[in-house]
Formats: structure tokens, C-alpha cells, sequence
């Protein structure tokens, strides 16, 4: 019986021959894998925007003139201190000439205020003490090498 279908199958038999069908060896030198890897995003520069560079840009001891921006950030991380003033988009930046000092606060927040009853409303009722880092331009003390010459 296994003569009798196996040759109605196809299949060689005997002793040294494949118990495969005679054209599934065709089958099988046909099926191939793929040679190339699909294509990747890492040379797909298009669509991924440059970086925004925030972050602390002056640190503490450096020198800064009038002008230069000291922190670019999203929130309020950092705080404007003595001669630092903020933009628009909460930049810090230096409005006199002087040395960048850096400092931990204890900030007492106004609570009443929707934006703190909102996201911090937490907070107060852990009556935690909440620290800030402050920014501050000190300016540099001007020589006084002059002489009253005449007085009005």
C-alpha cells in the first residue's frame, strides 16, 4: 500500500534516495531569504528637529556682560535674582555687567494663586519646605580714583 501511494505521491524510494517528492527539491532551491536589511531611520535626518541647547549655559564664579543668557529652560527650574532679569519664554539673562552667583532659597509660594493650587497644591498640605535655586549678577565695585575739583 505505501508503494501504491507513494507513487501516486511522487516519492522516489529505495535505499540512498530522498523520501522527498521528486519536484519539492525545486521547492526547496527556490525559497530564499531576504539579502538586504530593510531600510533604517538612522541617515533620516528630516524629520527630527535640532536640540533647543536649555539647560544652565553661565555657572557659578563666571563672569557675564550685559545681556547674556545665563539659563534657557521650559518652567521655573531656576529663579531670577539681584540684576537678572526673565524673558518671555523664561529665559534668565544678566542686565549689568558682574560675576554669576548661584544660590538655594527657601521659596515661600503665594498659595492662593491658581497656578500653585493647581500643580502644587500637594505640596502645602505636606508643609514641606520648598528650595529653589536663585541666580544672581554681581556687579563689580567701580574704582573710586577721583578728585572733587570744584563744588557748585
Amino acid at each position: 500500500m505505501t508503494s501504491i501511494l507513494g507513487q501516486m505521491l511522487g516519492w522516489v524510494g529505495g535505499a540512498g534516495r530522498s523520501l522527498l517528492p521528486s519536484n519539492a527539491q525545486s521547492w526547496l532551491t527556490c525559497a530564499r531569504n531576504a539579502s538586504k536589511k530593510a531600510g533604517g531611520s538612522s541617515r533620516n535626518r528630516k524629520g527630527r528637529p535640532r536640540g533647543k541647547h536649555r539647560g544652565v549655559l553661565r555657572r557659578d564664579g563666571q563672569y557675564v556682560t550685559q545681556g547674556t543668557l545665563l539659563v534657557r529652560q521650559l518652567g521655573l527650574d531656576y529663579l531670577p535674582g539681584l540684576n537678572v532679569g526673565i524673558g518671555r519664554n523664561h529665559t534668565l539673562y544678566a542686565m549689568y555687567h558682574g560675576r554669576v552667583m548661584m544660590t538655594t532659597e527657601k521659596v515661600n509660594p503665594n498659595w492662593d494663586h491658581y497656578i500653585m493650587q493647581r500643580f502644587s497644591s500637594d505640596l502645602k498640605d505636606l508643609n514641606i519646605p520648598i528650595y529653589k535655586t536663585y541666580f544672581h549678577v554681581l556687579t563689580e565695585p567701580q574704582e573710586t580714583k577721583f578728585k572733587l575739583v570744584d563744588q557748585v
